[in-house]
This record gives C-alpha cells, sequence and structure tokens, in this order.
C-alpha cells in the first residue's frame, strides 16, 4: 500500500486507496466549498449491534407497515438521493468515488419501498466485519428509521461485529447509539477485521 500521506487528494479517491483509509477509522467529507478532507474524530459513535434497541412506536410501525426493503439493488442512486439537501457533504466527485467502491464490493445499501417507489434508505462501507454508515434520506415518515432497523438485522444476521454511524445524534440515540473513545474504536475495529462476512 502506497503512504498515503503522499498522495494527491485526487488519488485518495481511488478505490483501493478509499477502502485503506476507511479501514484506518478515516472517513470522507466535502467541505462547504465541495472540497474533500478525511476526518478521524477523537469521539466516534457506535450502534452496538448485540445491544440496540427499537422504539417500541417503530416496532408497531413495522409491523403494519406496507414498506418492502431491499437491499444492494439501488445502491448509487440511494447515494444520490442522500446527497439531495440544501447543504450537502455528498459531491458528485464523491458519488464518483464511490461508484469504484461498489465495484470493489464495498459499497452497500438499504431501500424502502413503497408502491414501487424509493421512498428512503441509507448507504455505508464494508471492510471485512465493520460497516462504516455514511447517510441516510427518507421521502416519507419512518422510512430511515426503518431502513436502519433492516440493516441492523441484516448486519447481526451475517456475522458483522461493528456499526460505525460517525456522530452522535437524538436519531441514533434511540437506537442504542453510544460514544466511545478512538481507542476503543480502534480496538473494536481490530476484532471486526478477524471476520469476513458478506453483506449480500
Amino acid at each position: 500500500m502506497t503512504d498515503v500521506n503522499s498522495l494527491s487528494k485526487k488519488d485518495l479517491l481511488k478505490p483501493e486507496n478509499m477502502i485503506f483509509l476507511y479501514s484506518q477509522g478515516a472517513f470522507p467529507m466535502a467541505d462547504e466549498r465541495g472540497e474533500i478532507n478525511w476526518y478521524m474524530p477523537e469521539i466516534r459513535t457506535v450502534i452496538p449491534l448485540t445491544q440496540f434497541k427499537i422504539p417500541r412506536s417503530l416496532k408497531k410501525f413495522l409491523s403494519a407497515t406496507s414498506f418492502e426493503f431491499s437491499y444492494d439493488a439501488e445502491t448509487i442512486r440511494v447515494v444520490e438521493e442522500c446527497s439531495k439537501r440544501e447543504s450537502t457533504w455528498i459531491t458528485g466527485e464523491l458519488i464518483e468515488a464511490y461508484k469504484g467502491l461498489k465495484l470493489m464490493g464495498h459499497l452497500h445499501s438499504v431501500e424502502v419501498m413503497q408502491s414501487g417507489k424509493l421512498v428512503g434508505g441509507l448507504y455505508g462501507v464494508t471492510y471485512k466485519g465493520a460497516f462504516f454508515g455514511e447517510s441516510m434520506f427518507s421521502k416519507v415518515s419512518q422510512a430511515s428509521k426503518c431502513a436502519l432497523v433492516k440493516l441492523i438485522e441484516r448486519l447481526n444476521d451475517k456475522g458483522y461485529v461493528v456499526l460505525d454511524v460517525q456522530y452522535q445524534t437524538e436519531h441514533l440515540r434511540m437506537f442504542g447509539a453510544v460514544e466511545i473513545s478512538f481507542q476503543k474504536y480502534k480496538h473494536l475495529l481490530e476484532n471486526a477485521y478477524k471476520k469476513e462476512p458478506v453483506f449480500s
């Protein structure tokens, strides 16, 4: 592996370099000018896969919803929908870079369909037993929350170890998300890298 410190920002978006950076705990975001930088916060947020929570109201909703769910059916479209915000860190350049990760088998998604239309979903990057959650979107109430439940179920079914969600939010706290030190986070990644589950 080439020393990433010697690479240009454009070269850092090559899929083999991106997955190396993800594996080290870094993730990309574009700033207000559209310039893509890599971040590695000292405090990280994860959802413990064996101790996650589903709010009671959401359980009730899921038992009666008309939503249909799929995995990796429209991954790039999910990414594009996640980018459609007034202020977004997901630029066209980053979407193109994600396509490279998809070809390598490292980019995955959950789709939420209703009446044949994509109404919500999420996507993330995988490396061995870790899933690095990136973004989610919802066009109808509860769609992104349901996508997260289906993601957690999928990760548990397939034997993943870590679900990284980067930063804490009230939305994620409902599912049991906790903040941990980067040192503890790296230890979790080491355990995750001992396994090689297949997402889809």
